[in-house]
């Protein structure tokens, strides 16, 4: 089975060593990911337009959607595909400064330009780089208490 593994300097070479004694293979486009407990992702590797693998700072993440099988991820310079699901990308991304907003949608909360409500306990999201993010009724009331709104 092809994991990822995302864990501190002190522990990669014993984590990794007990990973493939156990016949798991590192790679980057593993389907699971191995993390620290607490412990938040700062970089990811991702795929630009070119199909190449490329490392992503968490912090020039503007925002994550998922178009049907397709997850992409979006700075403010390019656009990049990944193989990670968007419910992992929950669960390694800080939550204090990343939220999900929709069924196909993470934001990052200092990437936010406006706030701009709409019909329906909804809000659209004016992203930094110039797209435009739904806030759906379902994640309504948690995005007003993750902007303290």
């Amino acid at each position: 089975m092809r994991v990822q593994l995302d864990v501190s300097e002190k522990y990669y070479k014993e984590i990794e060593d007990k990973l493939k004694a156990a016949d798991f293979e590192l790679d980057d486009d593993g389907e699971f990911l191995f993390s620290e407990k607490d412990r938040f992702a700062s970089d990811f590797i991702l795929k630009d337009g070119r199909g190449e693998k490329v490392q992503v700072s968490a912090d020039d993440i503007v925002f994550i959607e998922s178009i049907g099988h397709d997850i992409i991820v979006h700075t403010a310079e390019e656009k990049y595909m990944s193989a990670i699901p968007l419910y992992r990308f929950c669960m390694v991304l800080d939550e204090n400064r990343f939220a999900r907003v929709s069924n196909c949608a993470i934001i990052a909360k200092t990437q936010i330009k406006k706030i701009r409500p709409a019909l329906s306990m909804k809000f659209v999201l004016t992203m930094s780089e110039g797209s435009l993010v739904d806030v759906t009724r379902s994640y309504y009331s948690a995005f007003r208490k993750f902007m303290g709104i």
